[in-house]
């Protein structure tokens, strides 16, 4: 298990519990009372450690290596029903945006999110889950083929950012993104957005347009990651830990300025350390809203959509 560097105490007493569970199996010394103290100890020691998260770790969190991309929650919530599409009919398949049709319990959806790749050379061949602009067209295709078909959308977000590269510039990024946000507010099906990693900037909101815009415990959605408006207002990265506190980035914060719905409770220690209870909390979270949404008339669904983002910030009027 990979540990961040704020989870020292709790790699200290993972070392004790395993040098103590192979004395139990090389001997015949009887070390479970030792056994279930340490046990103890770390479950109480994690529990202080993750109930107390600075926004800067909570960002570190949402990196961890060992955390669940997009086509694993896909995989787990469709028991491996799911048909993967590919391209925009424009350009080329980007395999940083990933969809498809999946069933979750007998009931078709369509699937959309930005995949980072589980190891070096995957997250190379992902692009380290940046679209560029035919990754985000092909997500508006898909999205009116589900409207097509009167399909609920979820989108699983998890980017830290849309790619810059001088080549996805030329070729529209910025119009790619704004045209999905005009879009995705007219489309006349239930849509669910579910931050499961890194919620940065436009990448973000060019598939976060939605009914129900929801934030796993451990996650962060912000226009800016915290070491660039680090290093644009100090010019330098070692700030931050002050970004990420004056962001506001995290889901608590998001929920109290009414920027999302809701937050998705994480085991203790985070996605990574239980993924199968992760994916079953994310099902059944995504069940309950859609059900509340498909009792909601196409019509109303958009004019509710528009109000709710519309609604959103606040302003002093002189």
């Amino acid at each position: 298990m990979v540990l961040l560097d704020f989870e020292e105490k709790i790699g200290e007493l993972l070392t004790q519990l395993e040098k103590a569970k192979e004395i139990g199996e090389q001997s015949q010394v009887d070390v479970s009372v030792t056994i279930k103290e340490l046990e103890n100890k770390l479950d109480k020691t994690r529990r202080e450690i993750y109930e107390n998260l600075t926004a800067w770790q909570r960002v570190q969190v949402s990196r961890h290596p060992e955390r669940p991309y997009t086509l694993g929650y896909i995989d787990a919530i469709t028991n491996g029903e799911f048909i993967q599409l590919h391209g925009d009919r424009n350009v080329k398949d980007d395999k940083a945006m990933v969809g498809g049709f999946g069933s979750i319990d007998g009931e078709t959806v369509m699937f959309i999110g930005q995949q980072k790749g589980i190891n070096t050379k995957m997250r190379q061949y992902r692009n380290f889950g940046m679209a560029n602009p035919e990754g985000y067209r092909k997500a508006l295709r898909l999205m009116r083929l589900a409207e097509k078909f009167n399909k609920p959308i979820v989108t699983l977000i998890d980017t830290p950012g849309a790619y810059p590269g001088l080549e996805a510039e030329e070729r529209g990024q910025g119009e790619a993104i704004a045209r999905n946000i005009y879009e995705m507010f007219n489309i006349k099906v239930p849509i669910i957005c579910v931050i499961i990693g890194e919620g940065a900037s436009g990448g973000a909101i060019g598939i976060g347009v939605g009914d129900r815009v929801l934030m796993l415990e451990n996650t962060w959605y912000s226009v800016i990651s915290p070491e660039s408006c680090s290093q644009i207002l100090w010019r330098s990265w070692d700030f931050k830990q002050d970004a990420a506190e004056a962001l506001k980035l995290t889901p608590t914060d998001m929920k109290y300025h009414e920027l999302i719905d809701g937050i998705i409770k994480e085991p203790l220690g985070g996605a990574h350390t239980d993924p199968k209870t992760t994916f079953e909390t994310v099902k059944q979270e995504i069940k309950k809203h859609l059900q509340e949404l498909k009792k909601i008339e196409p019509k109303k669904l958009v004019e509710d959509r528009i109000k709710k983002f519309t609604a959103m910030g606040k302003y002093l009027d002189n």
